[in-house]
């Protein structure tokens, strides 16, 4: 029998599952990873959870996500969370560049995306009662300070920054340092107590800096540029969360709750610069209270071109956009089958399904 669906439970989720099934009262956290395009693919599994599976136990949960994955819980804050990511997937595969872009195009298109997306209610995102969301950034410091000034100052900076990565994830704190803003009221107690190396800033929510921290979490250096001046937070450039929290390996035990993580993958790595590297795979305490449901094997192997839609599109596609376009918006609706099978193991969950980390 064929899925569509890999599930992983922690054993702190394992075994609240197999007491008292699937509740969505027990979910406290919703992670969502940076990987651009690669998040279309979940996006059946958030009108579910947002549009369905939550509403039926109103509590509040801590959204946290970096570059699509912040974009993705920024559109599950609005009052109507479904129209909202709709909205997100078919402006986001309707994006369209010339053949030679620069990274001052690519910001201004992306900053044009999400005034279409926050479609001016971006208090609907920052004041939500219940959802509260926290948008990871990454700021440069170190040899990163200056480097958005000249491009070449910028190669150089992630240049060394990779190399010492390579060495040790430890060594990428001294030129990177993790800004998280945040929603108002959140609670981010679980996330200012030291976990790892990186420095940390937490910055409130506001109209004006939402869709700035938003671009910032998706501005993938060399490819868009950094984003400085946003109010509120420490001076300096801002690039793609995904740096430090590709997959977001955060304290999640901290929080007595379950954290139900739609993912692209099936596994999780610390940063974008570790996803080449698979001893850096996360299994740990972290995820001990953590469902991880993503696209499986046979799933991935039906959608156009046997993949998940990817950043490398772009240039594979070029110019034939509206192909491009026609391929991703399948795969979204093909995404609609991991949600059914998802909701349906959720009624009655079996856990001889679900593997461990």
């Amino acid at each position: 029998m064929t899925t569509s669906i890999t599930i992983r439970l922690g054993q702190r989720a394992r075994q609240r599952i197999a007491a008292e099934g699937v509740l969505a009262a027990d979910i406290a956290v919703v992670p969502a990873a940076a990987g651009g395009p690669k998040g279309l693919i979940l996006h059946g599994l958030d009108c579910w959870m947002f549009g369905e599976f939550f509403p039926t136990a109103p509590r509040r949960r801590r959204l946290v996500g970096a570059s699509i994955g912040a974009w993705r819980m920024a559109a599950s804050a609005f009052d109507d969370p479904v129209a909202a990511h709709k909205r997100l997937a078919r402006l986001y595969a309707d994006q369209r560049y010339a053949d030679k872009v620069s990274a001052a195009d690519i910001s201004r298109n992306c900053r044009a995306l999400l005034d279409e997306l926050l479609d001016g209610r971006a208090q609907e995102v920052i004041g939500h009662p219940e959802h509260h969301v926290s948008i990871i950034t990454m700021r440069g410091i170190g040899p990163l300070a200056n480097a958005h000034s000249a491009r070449w100052r910028e190669m150089a900076g992630f240049l060394m920054a990779a190399a010492g990565n390579a060495l040790s994830r430890r060594r990428l704190a001294a030129s990177m340092e993790r800004v998280i803003f945040q929603h108002p009221e959140a609670d981010a107690a679980w996330l200012r107590d030291d976990f790892d190396a990186f420095a940390g800033h937490f910055v409130n929510l506001s109209p004006d800096n939402l869709r700035d921290a938003l671009l910032a979490s998706g501005s993938i250096p060399l490819v868009l540029e950094a984003v400085t001046g946003i109010a509120g937070a420490p001076d300096g450039p801002y690039w793609d969360g995904g740096l430090i929290d590709y997959h977001l390996h955060l304290p999640y035990q901290r929080d007595p709750g379950l954290v139900l993580y739609p993912h692209f993958n099936d596994y999780i790595v610390p940063g974008w610069l570790d996803k080449s590297m698979p001893w850096r795979r996360v299994k740990d305490h972290a995820l001990d209270n953590m469902i991880l449901v993503s696209p499986s094997p046979d799933f991935v192997s039906r959608l156009p071109n046997a993949k998940l839609p990817d950043r490398k599109d772009f240039k594979v596609y070029g110019q034939h956009h509206d192909r491009r376009n026609r391929d991703w918006l399948q795969a979204i609706g093909e995404s609609e089958r991991m949600a059914v099978e998802f909701a349906r193991w959720c009624e009655k969950p079996d856990l001889k399904q679900a593997a461990g980390f």
